[in-house]
């Protein structure tokens, strides 16, 4: 199965317009946003966790990280609430499941082999957000050379000149919704931009985005 698989064209998917998809598990299904495999696959996609469903036991050979955009999510390392962004490296094991029922942003199998870190960051809890750009707040969640995740909080009426990214951009809106010369984002797009991509951004009424970059350079 091929979605969105060419990392080196642009690819744009309003989330609210796919239909979930079914997993091999009772109660979780899927909307695929970017797919290269099967049931084991590179993959972007939203997770729905019915109440009081759960996955059975698995590993990652190339690593998971998702955010939680509702509900609670649990394995055996705790219970992360909305909010929570987690990475779970290359040969992590876990049995998912959801109590109250969740809604993750997850990326599988998109990690380097040599990457060991487990990361657990609240969102939601203002200790780690700092100042940026003029109308802008920066919460780092995850960086290596070659990649650099972090939330973006924008102000109502923020605009920013043009930013270049060498090694490609990735976002998930949040909340509210971003512009750029290609259109608009509205809460619930996923975006990517290949490598050697450049960006002018403004949003009218404020946007919160989880993003990374460098992970998608031709190099």
């Amino acid at each position: 199965m091929k979605i969105h698989a060419d990392l080196s064209k642009r690819a744009q998917v309003d989330s609210a317009t796919l239909d979930w998809i079914a997993s091999p598990m009772a109660g979780v299904e899927r909307r695929m946003l970017e797919r290269d495999g099967e049931e084991v696959a590179r993959a972007t996609s939203l997770v729905r966790y019915a109440p009081g469903s759960s996955f059975s036991a698995h590993s990652h050979d190339l690593g998971e990280e998702f955010l939680v955009l509702d509900g609670v999510f649990t394995d055996e390392t705790g219970d992360f609430p909305k909010g929570m962004y987690v990475r779970n490296p290359p040969g992590s094991r876990h049995i998912p499941s959801s109590e109250p029922g969740a809604v993750i942003l997850v990326k599988l199998r998109q990690m380097q082999t040599d990457d060991d870190t487990f990361v657990r960051v609240d969102t939601l809890d203002p200790a780690g957000w700092q100042a940026g750009r003029t109308g802008e707040h920066i919460l780092p969640l995850f960086v290596r050379p070659e990649e650099e995740v972090v939330m973006l909080h924008w102000e109502s009426g923020a605009a920013f000149g043009e930013q270049s990214f060498p090694g490609g951009a990735e976002y998930f809106v949040v909340e509210g919704a971003f512009d750029d010369e290609n259109g608009r984002y509205d809460q619930g797009t996923w975006l990517r931009l290949p490598a050697g991509s450049s960006q002018t951004i403004k949003t009218d009424n404020g946007a919160r985005v989880w993003r990374k970059t460098g992970h998608l350079s031709a190099g």
